[in-house]
């Protein structure tokens, strides 16, 4: 299995894992409570300020595992997600982060 990463949504950039050459940046995640989570130094595996994304998804959408998150995320666009940002100021939209083709880590220098 992979890393799991996403583009912010403010700013789009790819929050690279710390096990890049890229360095890592400052990463808030919120979701639709207006909750917020910051990592300093992502490790690429879904976890931002000690929240698990994909738990947060399914407890976003009444579910109850980090599997069914995952699989929940994955099978339906329509479903509930946590926003990623550069800004602690970023409001909760209801859309999906872009995720990152170089799972924060395969960049092409």
């Amino acid at each position: 299995m992979g890393f799991f990463s996403w583009h912010t949504q403010d700013t789009d950039k790819s929050i690279a894992n710390n096990f890049s050459e890229r360095p890592t940046f400052r990463v808030y995640m919120t979701d639709d409570k207006g909750n917020q989570w910051m990592e300093e130094s992502y490790d690429g595996y879904g976890v931002f300020g000690g929240m698990d994304y994909f738990e947060l998804v399914a407890k976003m959408n009444g579910l109850e595992t980090r599997s069914q998150g995952i699989d929940f995320y994955y099978d339906n666009k329509d479903c509930l997600s946590p926003n990623l940002s550069e800004s602690a100021d970023w409001v909760w939209k209801n859309e999906q982060p872009k995720r990152c083709a170089d799972q924060g880590y395969f960049y092409d220098f």
